[in-house]
């Protein structure tokens, strides 16, 4: 049986996990790539080296980011986003960097009892001087499903 989720539990699991989906269109083609995202206040917080999609969202900004828990084909979740790619930059982009990683961190030693080191290793990035790209994708609407076996 499959199931709509409530807005809650689609929020549930977009805070809970890390690892998404980011669809973008590039030279008139649709990409689908994974990213490490936070999701906070209505947004989801990412960000990338500049390159081929930083370039495709600068040019065509509508995006949708999904994510997923699958257990098997008969017992899943899926979230899919829909919103705008919104380029970041100065201090509140570092501030965000900052938040992004200890967000990150804070699910992963939750969720997988980890504590990384590397997360010290890339938010130490937030203050040299060549910034990755932080950027939000602003949402504009959020669907969820739930496939359960009955």
């Amino acid at each position: 049986m499959i199931i709509n989720l409530k807005s809650k539990d689609c929020d549930f699991i977009l805070s809970h996990n890390y690892i998404g989906y980011l669809s973008y269109i590039y030279l008139n083609k649709p990409y689908v790539v994974p990213i490490t995202y936070f999701f906070k206040d209505n947004s989801i917080i990412c960000y990338s080296s500049t390159g081929h999609k930083i370039n495709a969202m600068r040019k065509h900004p509508h995006v949708s980011l999904q994510v997923a828990s699958i257990d098997s084909v008969s017992e899943w979740k899926s979230v899919l986003v829909h919103g705008v790619y919104n380029e970041i930059e100065g201090s509140e982009a570092k501030a965000l960097l900052h938040e992004f990683s200890l967000g990150i961190k804070d699910i992963i030693m939750r969720i997988e009892q980890k504590d990384l080191d590397y997360i010290s290793e890339f938010s130490a990035k937030i203050y040299k001087e060549d910034l990755p790209i932080v950027f939000k994708i602003e949402i504009e609407g959020i669907t969820g499903k739930l496939r359960k076996n009955n």
